[in-house]
């Protein structure tokens, strides 16, 4: 597994040049980057809870060690089903970059911008389309 200074939120931010075009090769370049880190760190993470659920042992005499280690289980598959998830929308991102359809929102159409990108690399909505977006989803929820 990598150490935190090789995790994919540890590279470097995009050095941003005034009238720089908008996803240019340099920028889309970065975000496979950051992409391919993240996607890399999910799958070692898998490989990891494959591997402990194999070894673990599985069949306690206890019922409580038993309870517990069937819900520390639950717990991991959960959070590999999420991962599971995340890696889906990761690989549509780099398909979207391969598109050159990265980067943009898809309610309005208009750049997400490079650091909300940087923050979220599978954002698929600008920060306006998203706060109208969390604010529908309070008053239909609540």
């Amino acid at each position: 597994m990598p150490n935190k200074s090789e995790s994919f939120t540890h590279i470097d931010p995009y050095p941003l040049v005034e009238g720089e075009e908008y996803m240019n090769e340099k920028q889309k370049d970065h975000f496979r980057t950051i992409l391919g880190a993240w996607k890399q760190e999910l799958m070692e993470e898998v490989d990891s809870t494959i591997h402990h659920l194999r070894e673990e042992p599985s069949n306690f005499a206890d019922p409580s060690d038993r309870a517990s280690q069937e819900e520390e289980f639950s717990l991991e598959l959960r959070t590999r089903d999420r991962e599971r998830k995340l890696i889906k929308k990761i690989n549509e991102s780099l398909e979207l970059i391969d598109e050159d359809e990265y980067g943009y929102c898809d309610a309005c159409g208009i750049e997400i911008g490079v650091r909300r990108l940087e923050a979220r690399p599978t954002a698929s909505l600008c920060i306006d389309c998203k706060t109208l977006a969390e604010i529908k989803e309070k008053q239909v929820g609540g």
